[in-house]
């Protein structure tokens, strides 16, 4: 509890003390009446139909990142990976992670698949892809083709993939990365991993006992009820993140692509919601009122999807 208080102090301080401003600081919607955001691409979407309430340049092709990681958790869940089952950390792992951010899963230590899962969606460890790849029965290659065929199944017709981590390619939209979290949001085990802001998570050794802590910044501070999401960042990218979060109980999908600052795209969610919360004014669709007793309750968690999620 203390090392979660102190990990939600400093972000929150730092966030507040950053560079670029008082990054998370609401701001006042632009004179159309729509927020002032500053991510290259952007969409907000209705997360039980899909229908766009704002977007900016949402169908340009560009660099995704560690988003990507929603597709391999959704591939290696159509694979049958068995999430009890133990995995070792292999040199190719090591290898497919050159030029990622520094890992804590250490070479020949197995640690359980659920755990891989974890360790790459909410810390975005870049040993997991290939080590849950194998786990699934599928080398780097066949890892990627798995990727593009969820794309496809999803619609996503502009989604390419060459990599199995985002450090070198792979490309989507703002729109159809929406419509992917829907879809890795309607499966139970990805959302509650995605939803979890730590954990500890431990090798068959016992050697290794890592804390894991989410990079998504809005469910840490807890102004809105944030169901979970994907961070990423490299040069070509910029700094993205996609998350589900429920405002005025309604249920919707944030995709933030190309922003400059890495808290950019943490107050351009900020923004998006107080728009949101505010109506929605100029907005594609007009958000609802609150929710009524015993509708929807703004369980984001609970989003559902069309395509084929694994449950």
């Amino acid at each position: 509890m203390q090392l979660r208080r102190f990990v939600t102090l400093g972000i929150a301080f730092g966030l507040a003390w950053s560079g670029t401003g008082p990054a998370v600081a609401d701001k006042a919607p632009e004179s159309d009446g729509l927020p002032e955001i500053r991510s290259r691409a952007a969409a907000v979407l209705d997360a039980r139909t899909g229908a766009e309430v704002y977007v900016k340049e949402a169908d340009e092709v560009r660099a995704i990142a560690s988003t990507t990681k929603i597709f391999v958790a959704m591939a290696v869940r159509k694979h049958d990976i068995a999430l009890d089952g133990w995995t070792q950390i292999a040199r190719d792992d090591a290898r497919a992670a050159i030029g990622g951010s520094r890992t804590r899963l250490d070479i020949g230590q197995s640690f359980r698949n659920i755990d891989l899962l974890r360790a790459m969606l909410m810390a975005s460890d870049n040993r997991a892809p290939t080590a849950l790849g194998r786990a699934a029965g599928m080398d780097g290659k066949a890892l990627v083709a798995a990727m593009n065929r969820v794309a496809k199944d999803l619609g996503l017709k502009k989604t390419r993939f060459t990599d199995t981590s985002g450090l070198r390619g792979n490309v989507s939209t703002a729109r159809e990365m929406g419509l992917a979290l829907r879809a890795a949001l309607a499966d139970p085990v990805l959302a509650e991993i995605m939803g979890t802001t730590t954990f500890e998570v431990k090798s068959k050794s016992g050697y290794a006992k890592i804390r894991y802590n989410t990079t998504n910044v809005p469910m840490i501070l807890g102004t809105y009820q944030v169901a979970g999401g994907k961070t990423g960042y490299t040069h070509a990218a910029g700094y993205c993140f996609i998350t589900g979060a429920s405002v005025e109980g309604r249920d919707y999908l944030f995709v933030f692509l190309g922003a400059d600052g890495k808290n950019t795209r943490f107050a351009d969610f900020n923004r998006a919601a107080a728009w949101l919360k505010a109506g929605a004014p100029g907005g594609k669709v007009k958000a609802r009122a609150r929710a009524r007793s015993g509708d929807r309750g703004g369980e984001a968690a609970r989003v559902r999807a069309r395509g084929n999620a694994r449950r």
